[in-house]
């Protein structure tokens, strides 16, 4: 084969490879509604590099199809990207990668997409994402601030209501749990994959890098330092019980309690 075809053959992958790692809109689709409700975000590729070439990589890997909604705190958060229903409980945590750096540029005002991490470890995110439900910039949550400030890699452009429908379900402790009664919950009754808010799968939606340019996206600026990176961090912490457990120790994304 001449060098020409070899060149045009690693161009040719490039592209590809391309395409399916800087997508710059991704949809997911849950298990709730009887039209499978879907959602699609888009993602601030060239501002927060590092965090959406990580989560693009749990996307292409799979890793969240099948997970589910762990966590809802009405007006606050929708959570996401760390557990998976096997038919048995606790729920099974997914594998992560690495943690990676902090991101914080945007504002975590409603509608937008950022990281989870751990408490005191702002370098800590791994695969675990949330929806902002209310501004969440400042005041009781401080989420712009709080933890070196948590990093929105990207909006909510579509499907909004949505999301707000799963904020609204019943839960048990945090979880929200469709026909799942509240003496269900309180005798640890085991659901079914039914009683779970599953996120089914999150693909590609369009490839197009710069599509971001289109967004009005609020710029954080309330952090004037940014504290030194800390090295070997890791998104763990402790046993995971049943629900009333499940948060325990696994991430530091909670209101402030005066």
């Amino acid at each position: 084969m001449s060098f020409s075809n070899l060149s045009k053959i690693a161009i040719a992958s490039l592209i590809i490879a391309s395409a399916s790692t800087s997508a710059t809109i991704v949809e997911f689709t849950t298990s709730q509604g009887s039209s499978k409700s879907s959602f699609k975000v888009n993602l601030h590729d060239e501002t927060t590099p590092e965090t959406v070439a990580n989560f693009l990589k749990y996307v292409n890997d799979g890793d969240y199809n099948n997970t589910v909604v762990h966590r809802v705190e009405p007006g606050f958060v929708m959570q996401a990207g760390g557990f998976a229903f096997t038919g048995t409980l606790p729920l099974s945590p997914i594998a992560t990668d690495s943690a990676i750096k902090n991101e914080p540029v945007y504002s975590n005002v409603r509608g937008t997409i950022a990281m989870a991490k751990v408490s005191g470890n702002e370098n800590s995110a791994t695969s675990q994402w949330f929806v902002n439900l209310s501004n969440n910039s400042a005041g009781s949550a401080a989420l712009d601030t709080q933890n070196g400030g948590f990093t929105v890699f990207g909006e909510v452009i579509a499907g909004m209501e949505n999301i707000d429908i799963i904020a609204g379900i019943s839960r048990c402790n945090s979880t929200p749990m469709p026909d799942y009664s509240a003496d269900n919950c309180a005798n640890n009754f085991v659901p079914g994959v039914e009683n779970f808010v599953t996120i089914e799968s999150v693909i590609i939606f369009d490839a197009n890098v710069n599509s971001a340019d289109s967004l009005a996206a609020v710029k954080n600026t309330s952090l004037t330092v940014t504290a030194p990176a800390p090295t070997n961090s890791s998104s763990g912490g402790g046993s995971i019980a049943w629900i009333s457990l499940l948060f325990t120790g696994l991430i530091a994304l909670r209101r402030r309690v005066k």
